[in-house]
């Protein structure tokens, strides 16, 4: 059995362990109502932009653009987004997990890795995959300006053909305690249905619809990143919170058994001593 004083110095260091996690826990829910409420807030704009586009594709029916141009050579780019920091659960290896799953089935020459956050990037270059580009900093606090770069690189890559299409893989946010790794096309732009022809009147386009059509093109791929980038924040902050709850939940646990053998060790030295002082009388008697 253990000393009273090695259990007392186990039950320290779980009890420090706990004021951590159950630290972390606060502050994760303290951040996650901000980041669901501007993922759940992404989601208007980027239907609005879509709507747009179909409005000016019913106004200039023969417009193309190189971003709807489709390719027969299957090189293909995957934007992976995970988070900077552990301690988050399944949340970045569930990720990390589906990225790798997909570059498997290729050849290593016909995929491009372009990874956002510390973790995918420590976990994919450790086990070889290729990685074209990788951006860190901002995966629990994503701004515009991160999706307005990661666009631009997206669409320029796409443009001298290094990839011929490029794919999202992130994390959906649906709950706290509920979120899904998704995968979605960004490059090349899927065509819009066009709109009625009352959807048509409601609109005017100035100076004309190819260039307002022009204009929404990169602000579409833009907003379907930021979508993915906020989603993806909510998602870690939710899976740190539960991990954090759990780890707090489990510390608890394991401070009432140490406890518990805490008593029952000081107990017995206490019945031990009282039996050398019992055997002392005895023996002076």
């Amino acid at each position: 059995m253990e000393s009273t004083r090695d259990i007392k110095g186990r039950i320290r260091s779980v009890t420090n362990i706990q004021q951590i996690t159950k630290a972390m826990k606060m502050v994760a829910a303290a951040r996650l109502r901000k980041a669901e409420e501007k993922a759940h807030g992404a989601g208007p704009y980027a239907a609005k932009v879509e709507e747009l586009l179909r409005y000016a594709s019913a106004a200039s029916p023969e417009f193309s653009s190189p971003l709807f141009q489709r390719r027969e050579s299957g090189r293909r780019g995957f934007l992976v987004i995970s988070g900077d920091k552990g301690l988050a659960g399944a949340y970045n290896s569930n990720v990390m997990k589906e990225a790798a799953a997909h570059a498997d089935r290729m050849d290593p020459d016909s995929y491009r890795m372009y990874l956002c956050g510390k973790q995918a990037r420590n976990y994919l270059k450790f086990r070889g995959y290729s990685i074209a580009s990788y951006h860190f900093g901002f995966s629990d606090k994503p701004q515009s300006v991160h999706a307005h770069m990661m666009a631009q690189e997206m669409i320029e890559h796409f443009l001298k053909g290094e990839v011929d299409e490029i794919h999202i893989i992130y994390t959906k946010f649906y709950t706290a305690l509920r979120q899904q790794v998704t995968m979605t096309q960004l490059l090349p732009i899927v065509p819009p249905e066009t709109a009625g022809s009352e959807a048509q009147q409601e609109f005017m386009f100035l100076p004309d619809a190819e260039a307002v059509f022009s204009k929404l093109l990169p602000e579409y791929v833009e907003v379907q990143i930021y979508n993915a980038m906020l989603q993806s924040a909510a998602s870690e902050l939710g899976s740190r919170m539960a991990a954090m709850t759990a780890a707090t939940d489990n510390a608890t646990e394991r401070i009432a058994d140490l406890t518990l053998s805490y008593n029952k060790a000081r107990q017995a030295q206490v019945t031990n001593e009282i039996s050398e002082i019992v055997g002392g009388v005895n023996a002076l008697q």
